[in-house]
This record gives structure tokens, C-alpha cells and sequence, in this order.
């Protein structure tokens, strides 16, 4: 079972950086952008389960 424990980013912060990552158009701020969620998730696949559970 998985700890419930962890601390993730506000939700607004994690939307900025998928935004980042894929609508920006800037290639320093895309590679940042998912830098940031690899660093808050592990995974961008982590991320994206997180924001599928978590988005209105």
C-alpha cells in the first residue's frame, strides 16, 4: 500500500508546469517545466495520475 503521507506541490504550481512543458512553445521552459515534475513526482507519469485524480 502506498503511503498517503507524501507532499506534492500545490495544485496550481503543478498545472503552471505541465503548462510549461507542453503549451509554452519555449524550450528552456518546457525542459524546466518537466524538470520540476520529475523532481516533485519521480515520474511524469506519477504527475499525471496525480492531476487526473486531483483536477476538477
Amino acid at each position: 500500500m502506498e503511503s498517503t503521507n507524501v507532499k506534492y506541490p500545490p495544485l496550481q504550481l503543478i498545472q503552471t508546469w505541465v503548462w510549461m512543458m507542453i503549451e509554452s512553445g519555449n524550450p528552456e521552459l518546457q525542459d524546466k517545466g518537466r524538470n520540476n515534475l520529475i523532481l516533485a513526482f519521480g515520474t511524469l507519469a506519477k504527475a499525471n495520475q496525480y492531476l487526473s485524480e486531483n483536477s476538477k
